[in-house]
């Protein structure tokens, strides 16, 4: 089985990467092949909203070898992790334009497939943090990993992260749930029992 983890820091090994390293140490001794991806620290486009992805299903018009390469990895992995550095109570802009492109073009390579979100800070905001990813597995029939506590790690540094017992062991069974969840569905599948199809969308305006 193949995790796909997303350091949505513009520091490759800070606080959110001692977090995700944890989290990957964790599946690879249960089993696990993990790739932990780092969305670099340069400039990234936004979404759009061009829509031209609907016109060409998987692809962002937008070809900047970041979003398009995730999508394709998403389509080999059986679950996922998303990462990221609290700023001002909310996920880094860098990993919210991202998976705003990802999930877009690519939302179907997700689909069923479970995902965990993770935030790091020195203080506060992960809790908020945590609830705006969340929402991505929600949109798009993915099962939301839980923990033995809120989904978070603290400190300024990987040193003060490392010392932080308690956030390290709820990464720790967070990766130890991620595990059993695809293993579960995996079991399911070998059995017969396939994902439930969603209807055809169905878009509601109110405005009349």
């Amino acid at each position: 089985m193949k995790i796909l983890l997303i350091n949505g820091s513009s520091r490759p090994n800070g606080c959110t990467y001692t977090a995700l390293r944890e989290i990957a140490d964790t599946l690879e001794s249960g089993g696990a092949e993990t790739e932990i991806l780092f969305l670099g620290s340069g400039p990234v486009r936004d979404c759009t909203a061009c829509r031209t992805c609907q016109k060409t299903p998987g692809r962002c018009v937008f070809d900047d070898d970041m979003v398009n390469p995730i999508i394709e990895k998403a389509r080999e992995a059986d679950g996922f992790v998303f990462g990221t550095p609290v700023y001002y109570a909310h996920p880094s802009g860098r990993i919210l334009s991202v998976l705003d492109r990802v999930f877009y073009a690519g939302k179907d390579a997700f689909a069923h497939k479970p995902g965990a979100a993770v935030a790091s800070a020195r203080r506060a905001g992960t809790t908020a943090s945590v609830d705006v990813l969340d929402k991505y597995f929600t949109i798009a029939q993915m099962p939301v990993v839980s923990s033995t506590y809120w989904n978070m790690v603290h400190g300024n540094t990987p040193e003060e992260v490392r010392q932080d017992a308690e956030g390290m062991q709820t990464m720790r069974n967070l990766a130890r749930n991620l595990l059993w969840m695809v293993q579960c569905i995996q079991a399911g599948k070998a059995a017969g029992l396939q994902p439930p199809q969603a209807e055809s969308e169905a878009r509601t305006n109110f405005i009349r």
